[in-house]
């Protein structure tokens, strides 16, 4: 390692010429990935609910479906709107009352069914068929064309046009995640740090390796847009404090040697040493996402274990030759820290340490109970401002038409007439089912088949395959609902054994149960694998017990407050932010547990051992965390996306709970448990003659 650290601080120059050219593909694939804003798309594809979708997409191009309602305006001029949208690139077709009868004939006299369905007050729906899935580009595109032919009294609702509009708020506002993100930090930075250029250098070399992730996204060919939108904010926080440690390195190594060159070669070497067994904890955390049956968990795992590496890979070769190049100017403009020396925090600590003793075991009560019982939200619409085109569309088509959500379901065109009839009879008289739209029902029998336009029956029969749609009154991810999905499919299989029911609901009542199991694999897998990373590093049983428990109970605290605010979370905030908090704060522990190995090893007994282990460590832990916090807390005061808000607003309160546990509570664990630590660690008491190098950073 030494010979690479001498490589890279004698051909510094060299090392930003080449780091600056990488940028040039990575703009490339970073403007090239595809960004996709459906979830549910993410879901297992051996479901009966994706596997009909599947259908819906190739055999009747209804995977997407919009409601336009069309308020206080004559038939003829909603029939032009009609047609000025069967023009639209992306659409497949439109479906009114003119399909089936003639527009003079007054809505009055229409039979009740049809009536109910197409029209209510002052108002007509239109139903338009997209061409292919909800997020897709083309779709997208559609939806924007339909929104410049609409009417001012029009409003269009449905998944593809909550999608659209999710697209572009997050687009709009992603770039200012990341301006804020920059501006915090380099704040945060500026206080706590001893030179006003280290948040500028700092913030460059981690600059390039999120430009460097993103651009080897390409290779994935798309992300989610969740993970577009945290992955460099994230990055940020968790891969800040490789940096905090080289610099500190440096500045050691420097004062032992008075050529920088040798000084920072020894300080990459021995930080490459460190940062890699701190990355690993958080490394495992990300990948231990993508033990999610969710898609979404691999999509967020995998990026963000990838952008860690490329952390430490520009620690280790940018961030050196940055350095080394400012080194005069960041010495001109040193200024004094805001932090304090800690001495008296690692007294009382250490002097009451029984009392946090008992904080820790209480503590665990209030905090299991309210996790468990925080509630959760599924439904996409509601992580959206209130105000949005297509919420406000939605919440419409409830109150007029009460309709929330469309129910899709496909069978067999082969099953006789008779028994579909009776399947949609039942169908109809599901508990909270509004209308039942199908072939038969809005033809009637009265017309032979022949006489139906081709265009017109493909909406509904197609290739071997009937569809029928039915229109609920409850919301997606509600019970009710899900309990009638239940009752629909139970009646589906009765006359189809391979019937098949889709749509937002049935698509969003899989998530629910994929989301509780993946919660409780993803945090078995995190828990596990950073269980045996603190065992391989301490070559201990106990430790890796302690430092998982002192973070659990920091994770349980952040996930519980919602429980006791009377706020809710959305699902994907329940899954991620545990391992997220883990793999990212555990370091934490690390750096204490590490100082204070060394301490007992210098000869000192645990007390003392202690105090000189917190004023040693806070610091770092101190401007870590509170890096962390403002990189995330400011994308949650600033975002309208109720997601991505509460996702930053979790991880910023989960860093300075983490914080304030290591701090305080770690310490009296680890001063009770010493001798038990001494028994079940190796290597644990073995006295030195020196001060050992602590292997681990924040």
């Amino acid at each position: 390692m030494k010979k690479f650290g001498e490589f890279i601080a004698k051909h510094r120059n060299i090392v930003l010429i080449v780091a600056i050219a990488l940028l040039l593909p990575a703009a490339y694939g970073m403007i090239n990935t595809k960004i996709n804003y459906d979830i549910l798309t993410y879901l297992p594809q051996d479901l009966d609910s994706m596997k009909g979708q599947e259908i819906l997409d190739k055999n009747f191009a209804s995977a997407s479906l919009s409601m336009l309602i069309i308020e206080d305006t004559e038939s003829k001029d909603v029939a032009k709107i009609k047609e000025d949208i069967q023009k639209v690139d992306g659409v497949d077709s439109v479906l009114w009352i003119d399909d089936v009868l003639d527009i003079t004939i007054p809505k009055e006299i229409l039979p009740d069914k049809i009536k109910d369905s197409l029209y209510s007050k002052n108002s007509t729906m239109v139903i338009i068929k997209y061409e292919e899935g909800s997020s897709s580009e083309k779709t997208q595109e559609a939806i924007t064309s339909i929104r410049k032919v609409m009417n001012k009294q029009s409003f269009l609702s449905g998944l593809s046009a909550i999608v659209k509009d999710t697209k572009d708020l997050s687009d709009k506002q992603t770039p200012i995640y990341v301006l804020i993100a920059v501006a915090l930090s380099t704040v945060v930075l500026a206080l706590t740090m001893e030179s006003v250029l280290i948040p500028f250098i700092f913030l460059a070399s981690i600059g390039f390796a999120i430009l460097y992730n993103f651009g080897t996204n390409i290779f994935f060919g798309q992300v989610s847009y969740i993970t577009k939108a945290l992955a460099a904010v994230l990055q940020l926080g968790v891969t800040m404090d490789y940096s905090i440690f080289l610099l500190h390195r440096y500045e050691e190594e420097k004062s032992k040697v008075d050529d920088r060159e040798n000084a920072m070669a020894e300080a990459i070497s021995k930080t490459i040493v460190a940062i890699s067994g701190s990355s690993l904890t958080t490394i495992a955390g990300f990948l231990a996402l993508c033990a999610m049956q969710l898609a979404l968990g691999k999509d967020i795992g995998i990026v963000m274990a990838k952008g860690v590496l490329l952390g430490v890979i520009c620690t280790v070769t940018v961030l050196p030759a940055l350095v080394l190049y400012f080194d005069k100017a960041i010495h001109k403009f040193q200024h004094k820290t805001i932090l304090p020396e800690f001495k008296k925090v690692s007294e009382y600590v250490t002097n009451h340490y029984k009392v946090f003793v008992a904080i820790f075991l209480i503590a665990f009560i209030p905090a299991i109970y309210g996790s468990n019982n925080t509630k959760v939200y599924y439904n996409l619409d509601e992580s959206l401002p209130k105000d949005m085109e297509s919420v406000v569309a939605t919440s419409k088509l409830k109150e007029d038409y009460h309709m929330t959500t469309t129910h899709m379901v496909v069978i067999n065109d082969d099953i006789p007439a008779y028994k579909k009839k009776e399947m949609v009879d039942r169908i109809e008289k599901v508990d909270g089912i509004e209308k039942v739209l199908s072939y038969d029902k809005l033809i009637g029998g009265s017309i032979p088949e022949s006489f139906i336009p081709e265009d017109i029956k493909a909406n509904f029969k197609k290739d071997g395959y009937n569809l029928i749609i039915a229109n609920s009154i409850y919301k997606a991810a509600e019970d009710e609902e899900n309990a009638q999905i239940d009752e629909i499919i139970n009646i589906v299989k009765e006359y189809d054994k391979d019937g098949m029911v889709s749509g937002e609901g049935p698509l969003t009542k899989d998530l629910i149960q994929i989301a509780d199991q993946d919660f409780k694999r993803v945090n078995v897998v995190s828990i596990a694998a950073i269980f045996a990373i603190i065992f391989m590093v301490f070559l201990s049983f106990s430790l890796p017990v302690i430092l998982v428990l002192a973070i659990e109970l920091a994770i349980f605290i952040n996930l519980g407050i919602p429980y006791y605010t009377g706020t809710s979370i959305p699902f994907i905030s329940s899954i991620v932010i545990g391992t997220i908090q883990l793999g990212a704060t555990v370091d934490y522990a690390i750096l204490l547990t590490s100082r204070f190995k060394e301490e007992i090893k210098n000869g000192h007994d645990k007390f003392e051992a202690m105090k000189i282990s917190v004023e040693g460590s806070a610091k770092s832990i101190v401007t870590s965390a509170l890096t962390f916090f403002a990189a995330t807390a400011g994308v949650a005061l600033i975002s309208d996306m109720e997601l991505i808000k509460s996702l930053c607003f979790l991880m910023s309160r989960g860093a300075l709970i983490s914080m304030l546990i290591i701090i305080f509570i770690l310490p009296s664990i680890l001063i009770v448990s010493e001798k038990f630590i001494g028994v079940t660690t190796k290597g644990w008491r073995e006295k030195t003659g020196k001060k050992q190098d602590v292997k681990l950073s924040a």
